[in-house]
């Protein structure tokens, strides 16, 4: 039945038919989430890092309407190029299909989509979550419930930390989304190495991550996600005294422009790559790349 709703890309339906690892990547960065030209230029590597693991990369996608798992080249093309590709969560998937839009997933849809694949990893940049003054205005990314229902490992740099980290991490505990530091007991904050929060769990190994999977999978007790946080090395973040800078000035454009919703997180992207000269960019660029040779490497010892 899944055929008759999901096209697999000829890699992926080769991989899947031999039984080889997969890890799937979302669409989003490329059309929403990096400039041009760069998204492009970076979708490509991406796939790359994944293939040099030892795995097939699945990037999704729609395309006229169509899911689509392992997105070809000239897909990729065309959601890194339009100005019509329009943002997919879960819930925009019917709507999007039955409109034969241009869709690109975000991490709860890719998510969703990637489960009903069977692909079990998933390798992104940064979790949405909390958003601040969620307490006023209930904004919260789709990513956390859609984590609390899906039996998916993703690996991410921690969520962004223009959100509220610490309600994030808050609502992922009373979710049952598992946590894990990747070599470090203290969860990461996106462009930052450490956000300041503790972590309860950590592995230090993708054999160790791949342990944790089949241990879920043996309990049979919770159908959550596995958020393995992987941050960049102290020398590689930005410097945190112009994230913090940056940030301030984010939040008080947020509320100048009346940005709300979700145009908040692609508003202060933006601000952080023109604010620090593109540096923001070249940190995201290494977190997403890192991200997916972990990711690759788990799903190779999985």
């Amino acid at each position: 039945m899944i055929n008759h709703v999901i096209r697999f890309g000829p890699e992926v339906e080769a991989a899947r038919a031999a039984g080889a690892p997969i890890v799937a990547l979302e669409s989003t960065i490329i059309s929403h989430g990096l400039p041009r030209p760069a998204n492009l230029a970076v979708a490509k590597e991406i796939e790359a890092t994944v293939r040099a693991e030892g795995a097939v990369p699945a990037t999704i996608g729609m395309i006229g309407g169509e899911i689509v798992v392992g997105l070809d080249e000239g897909e990729i093309h065309h959601l890194a190029g339009s100005d019509d590709v329009v943002k997919l969560s879960v819930r925009d998937l019917a709507p999007a299909a039955a409109a034969r839009a241009d869709g690109a997933t975000t991490v709860a849809a890719t998510s969703a989509i990637a489960t009903k694949a069977g692909i079990p990893v998933f390798a992104t940049g940064g979790l949405g979550g909390v958003h601040r003054d969620a307490s006023a205005t209930f904004d919260e990314s789709a990513d956390l419930t859609a984590l609390s229902r899906l039996p998916i490992t993703i690996v991410c740099a921690g969520v962004k930390s223009i959100l509220d980290v610490g309600a994030t991490l808050e609502r992922l505990e009373t979710l049952g989304v598992s946590v894990v530091g990747y070599g470090t007991r203290r969860f990461p904050g996106f462009y930052l190495t450490d956000a300041g929060f503790d972590l309860d769990w950590s592995v230090d190994d993708p054999e160790s991550v791949a342990d944790l999977i089949r241990a879920a999978r043996t309990h049979e007790v919770h159908d959550g996600a596995l958020v393995v946080a992987n941050p960049l090395p102290a020398d590689e973040q930005l410097d945190p005294a112009l994230h913090d800078r940056v940030l301030a000035e984010g939040l008080a454009g947020l509320e100048r422009d009346g940005v709300t919703g979700k145009e908040v997180t692609p508003y202060l992207l933006a601000h952080f790559h023109s604010a620090t000269e593109g540096k923001s960019l070249d940190v995201n660029v290494r977190i997403i790349l890192r991200n997916a040779r972990l990711a690759a490497r788990i799903a190779a010892a999985l």
